[in-house]
């Protein structure tokens, strides 16, 4: 029986690398539809959540977790010698930036090693990971055949980026199409149908490097889009213009407008992080993408901006940083989620640290920052609020009690507009 058979059968058994905010969901999604899957992943903690049916990723329910635990469809492992009984692999692996900007691939490389060591005839490989194009033909490709297969005729590769938005329960995993390409029209078919198989909606494209290219499209997109309008806030601070009302009328516009909003600074695993592995691919190329460079210069430099629009509102009551007691309000990179990757929290606690600030932080879904020393968690309460020197609100959520904090709090650094239609005398808007 043939890939397409036991797919069409839902006899193949699929595996996903990387247990994390893409593979699990995917994963579940997989098992949801009857296919056995299992999970690989190095944290032994998170294989033994997935295996009791617990899960810690906020997009996967543990009642839909448990649903597939319970009926033997998922099962998770640290074990990478289970992959031999694989017939569909999907690489779900973090893809960093180094310090130097330059992709950091080398989640992916360790992946498909240990993909060689149990490679058989008739197996399809996907990577999600986000990268840069040609990462699929340039890279896998070859270590993948140095086994003795041929891609397209023994085995198959293909590329469907993830499109996962943490949080958003409108769009998820499920209902978010799928754009797949092959390194052949054959990889490409066989990748469809095993997304066809788990009732997603395949788009397939020509090639994979067109499908790693429209990942980096979408989220460079926002980011210079973003950055535009971080410009445009500073340009209204300089000018005395409320650039928020301006985007609220620009937005009842009917047609050539799309509002973007501007902020402390980018987050997330996507759009601080894709751009760059755009414009070094670009640099490659012997191409300079200017409108990228420019737009994450500009994003970059917006926590630096918050502390020193900070230093202003404090220094016009008289007060200094050094010393002041400052209140981070929300660290993870977006509302009501738990995740903190790349978030300007970390950036505005150290520029605050570094210039006397003693710093605390609130946020109702983290309850320790990683990677950041001597930032304690705030006791939320009217009169410990009344002590703050300043509150700057990051990461507005929807679970916390704003009036409490107007009512009660000096200073009120609002980088999110949350605090949109509350007029008071202690509200300094970015």
């Amino acid at each position: 029986m043939d890939l397409k058979d036991k797919l069409e059968s839902k006899k193949a058994v699929c595996s996903v690398i990387g247990l994390g905010y893409v593979g699990l969901p995917l994963a579940v999604e997989f098992a949801r539809v009857g296919l056995d899957t299992v999970g690989v992943d190095i944290s032994g903690e998170k294989v033994k959540l997935v295996n009791s049916a617990t899960s810690y990723i906020k997009d996967v329910k543990t009642s839909e977790l448990d649903k597939v635990v319970r009926k033997g469809k998922l099962r998770a492992t640290t074990d990478f010698s289970v992959l031999r009984e694989a017939d569909t692999i999907n690489i779900c692996v973090p893809t960093p930036l180094r310090k130097t900007k330059d992709p950091d691939i080398s989640y992916i490389v360790s992946a498909v090693k240990e993909i060689q060591k149990t490679l058989h005839e008739g197996q399809l490989i996907i990577l999600e990971s986000t990268t840069y194009p040609g990462t699929t033909d340039e890279v896998i490709l070859p270590l993948l055949e140095e086994m003795g297969f041929k891609v397209g005729r023994d085995i198959f590769l293909a590329f469907s980026p993830e499109r996962v938005d943490p949080g958003n329960e409108k769009y998820t995993t499920r209902n978010i199409p799928k754009v797949v390409g092959g390194v052949t029209p054959r990889c490409t078919e066989l990748a469809a149908k095993l997304y066809e198989t788990a009732r997603m909606n395949p788009v397939r494209v020509n090639s994979a490097r067109v499908a790693e290219t429209v990942k980096l499209l979408e989220n460079t997109f926002r980011s210079v889009n973003i950055g535009l309008v971080n410009e445009i806030a500073l340009m209204c601070h300089r000018m005395d213009i409320n650039v928020w009302e301006v985007i609220d009328a620009a937005a009842t516009k009917p047609f050539g407008f799309m509002p973007f909003y501007p902020g402390p600074g980018l987050g997330g695993h996507c759009i601080p992080i894709d751009p760059f592995y755009l414009s070094w691919k670009a640099k490659m190329s012997g191409f300079e993408a200017r409108f990228i460079e420019l737009s994450g210069m500009i994003n970059s430099e917006m926590p630096r901006h918050v502390v020193n629009r900070v230093s202003e509102a404090l220094n016009a009551r008289r007060k200094c940083i050094n010393g002041s007691n400052i209140l981070i309000m929300g660290v993870s990179y977006k509302e009501d989620i738990d995740d903190t990757r790349e978030s300007p929290a970390y950036d505005i606690i150290r520029l605050f640290q570094r210039r006397g600030a003693q710093v605390q932080y609130y946020d109702p879904y983290v309850n320790r920052l990683e990677g950041i020393d001597n930032v304690p968690v705030f006791e939320y309460g009217g009169k410990n609020l009344a002590r703050v020197d300043c509150a700057i609100i990051i990461t507005g959520h929807g679970n916390v009690d704003y009036q409490m904090l107007v009512k009660n709090c000096p200073l009120i650094f609002d980088a999110r507009n949350t605090l949109k239609g509350i007029e008071s005398g202690n509200i300094v808007r970015l």
